[in-house]
């Protein structure tokens, strides 16, 4: 039985993707806002985090070094409580949430990334979340070079964000490829353009989203 036949999800679920650097922090402020001046209730969070257990498994999973497997099963075990505590919740109320990365940075980072079996995050996902995906994601998609250099000049590292340009390269990938496989829910914005065009862009895809 689907636990929410009862409590339906009235809310919207909105997820920000892109490969470190890519600009979802700044893009999740300006939504935040627009939202917030039409009225609307917004819960903002992130992963993996959102909860006191979330934040404290992103401690590790960002600065404790692991095998990939172990990496990916907190992932998941971060975001099954996040959806417990946090997102569903809010969607029953019927807030707006906007997650910075949810399950598709799983596929990206681990999958693509650290070159996990696919189908091992497929069963996770079912298992996790079977009758939840987000009404629209917005991947930021930008070159690693780009979010590099972008990078070096906000903060000190966590493990991800040491990694090579290779790494990013397949990470970047997967998420292509995740947008390709979902269409009618990913929205791919070039997250290279001045902030003023990106915006325009995301204004007109939330107005979709009424």
């Amino acid at each position: 039985m689907n636990p929410n036949e009862h409590h339906p999800l009235t809310g919207r679920f909105l997820t920000f993707e892109g490969i470190d650097g890519a600009g979802k922090s700044t893009h999740i402020d300006y939504v935040t806002e627009l939202l917030r001046e039409r009225d609307l209730t917004v819960v903002v969070t992130r992963e993996p985090g959102g909860t006191p257990l979330g934040e404290k498994l992103r401690e590790l999973l960002l600065h404790t070094p692991m095998h990939a497997e172990t990496e990916a099963l907190l992932m998941f075990a971060a975001r099954r409580e996040h959806i417990e505590q946090v997102i569903e919740p809010a969607l029953r109320r019927g807030d707006w949430v906007l997650s910075d990365r949810f399950t598709d940075a799983s596929f990206a980072y681990q999958g693509g990334g650290r070159m996990l079996d696919i189908t091992r995050l497929e069963a996770l996902e079912r298992w996790v979340h079977p009758h939840l995906q987000p009404d629209m994601t917005l991947l930021f998609d930008v070159s690693p070079e780009t979010a590099a250099e972008r990078l070096k000049a906000v903060r000190s590292p966590d493990k991800f964000e040491r990694e090579k340009a290779v790494f990013f390269n397949r990470v970047r990938q997967a998420y292509l490829d995740r947008a390709k496989a979902f269409p009618d829910r990913f929205r791919i914005i070039d997250s290279s353009r001045p902030i003023a065009e990106i915006r325009d862009t995301i204004h007109s895809l939330i107005d979709t989203l009424k």
